[in-house]
């Protein structure tokens, strides 16, 4: 069996170094995938409140973006994906900061539990 590695491709059966290359591997990839299950970053404990107008907005729910409450690309790898919302009419909104709500993009109180 010929299985691929962060070197390359090799034959575990024959190679004890291999084997062992393909277990820390398998063991980096896991903790990627614990990051993601353990849910997104954490931007700040408290609402972002902004006046918006209308239009289209990205909400970052990665917490990752380094342009909160909006998406910059950070995303990418991580397995979230922006939130697209329609803003109708120009009001004031406070997106959720602690990317816990329940109600995305928009703040429900979960930073309190956090």
């Amino acid at each position: 069996m010929r299985i691929g590695t962060p070197s390359g491709v090799v034959e575990p059966e024959n190679d004890v170094d291999s084997r062992k290359e393909i277990i820390l591997f398998a063991a980096s990839a896991g903790s990627r995938y614990k990051e993601h299950m353990s849910g997104p970053t954490i931007a700040q404990k408290s609402p972002i409140v902004q006046k918006v107008d209308p239009g289209t907005y990205y909400w970052c729910a990665c917490g990752k973006s380094k342009s909160q409450p909006f998406c910059d690309g950070s995303h990418k790898c991580t397995g979230f994906a922006p939130v697209k919302t329609e803003i109708t009419e120009a009001r004031t909104v406070a997106w959720c900061g602690c990317k816990h709500t329940s109600n995305p993009c928009f703040c429900d109180g979960s930073h309190s539990k956090l």
